[in-house]
C-alpha cells in the first residue's frame, strides 16, 4: 500500500487492533458458568443474608408487625413473642381503608394476638421511610422507648436501616426479627418466586441505602418528616 502524502497525517491515522475469536469468548463463558456453579452455595447464601437484619430479641415496650404485603407468619411469630413476654403491646399499621384493616384484624385473630393496636397510616412515597416517620410520631406520643420490628426476612435489612435512621435520634431502641417461610437465604434460587423476591428486595435495599437515607442525612431534624424522594415501598 502506498504511503499517504505527508499532509494526510494531520487528518488520518491507522492503528492495529486485536479482537477475540468466538472460540475464546465461548471458553470464557463456559468458565464463568463452571465457576458460578461450583461456588453456588457460597454466593447464594451471601446474597440472601445480605438482605437480612441481625436478629435481636429483647424485652421491648411494643412490637411492630410490618404489614405491607400481609402474610400470616409475622403475625404468628409476634403472637409467640407476646406469649413469651417480649412485649405486651402489638402495633399493626394498615392502609387507611376498611379492607386493609379487616385483613389485619383477621390475621391477628388467627394468630391469637389479643387487643392489637391497629393504626391507619398514609401511604406517601417513599412508603417505608414515611411509615417509619408515622410510627415515630406514635411512639413519641405514647412515650415508648423501645420497639421490636417483626417483618418478612428479605426486607428486614431495609426495615432495620430505615427505623434506625428515624428512631435512633429520638433515643428509641430498635430491635429486628426477620421471619422466613419456605424460602430462606440458603434456598431462594430454587423457585422463580424466590429469585424475584430477592432481586426486588436487593434493588430496593440499595435504593434506600444510597439514595433515600443519604437524602435524609442531609436534612435538618426539623425537616425530617413525611416528605422525600420518590421510591418503591
Amino acid at each position: 500500500m502506498r504511503d499517504r502524502p505527508n499532509w494526510q497525517r494531520h487528518f488520518f491515522y491507522r492503528k492495529e487492533s486485536i479482537k477475540t475469536t468466538w472460540r475464546l469468548r465461548l471458553a470464557i463463558l463456559i468458565l464463568v458458568i463452571l465457576i458460578g456453579s461450583a461456588t453456588r452455595a457460597f454466593w447464594v447464601s451471601r446474597i440472601g443474608h445480605s438482605l437480612v437484619c441481625t436478629e435481636e430479641i429483647g424485652r421491648s415496650d411494643v412490637m411492630l408487625v410490618e404489614n405491607f404485603d400481609p402474610h400470616y407468619l409475622p403475625f404468628e411469630r409476634a403472637a409467640e413473642l407476646r406469649r413469651a413476654g417480649v412485649a405486651s403491646r402489638v402495633l399493626i399499621p394498615t392502609q387507611a381503608n376498611s379492607v386493609s384493616k379487616g385483613i389485619a384484624e383477621l390475621m391477628t385473630r388467627l394468630a391469637g394476638i389479643p387487643n392489637p393496636e391497629i393504626i391507619q397510616v398514609r401511604e406517601i412515597e417513599p412508603i417505608s421511610l414515611n411509615l417509619a416517620y408515622q410510627i415515630r410520631d406514635f411512639l413519641v406520643k405514647e412515650q415508648l422507648r423501645s420497639v421490636i420490628i417483626v417483618t418478612a426476612g428479605f426486607r428486614s435489612k431495609r426495615s432495620s436501616l430505615v427505623y434506625h435512621a428515624v428512631l435512633d435520634p429520638y433515643g428509641i431502641k430498635v430491635r429486628c426479627l426477620p421471619v422466613f417461610g419456605n424460602i430462606t437465604p440458603e434456598n431462594w434460587t430454587g423457585t422463580w418466586h424466590g429469585i424475584q423476591d430477592v432481586t426486588q428486595q436487593f434493588l430496593k435495599l440499595q435504593y434506600y441505602r444510597f439514595y433515600v437515607l443519604f437524602y435524609l442525612s442531609g436534612l435538618p431534624a426539623s425537616e425530617q418528616h413525611a416528605s422525600g424522594p420518590t421510591s418503591p415501598a
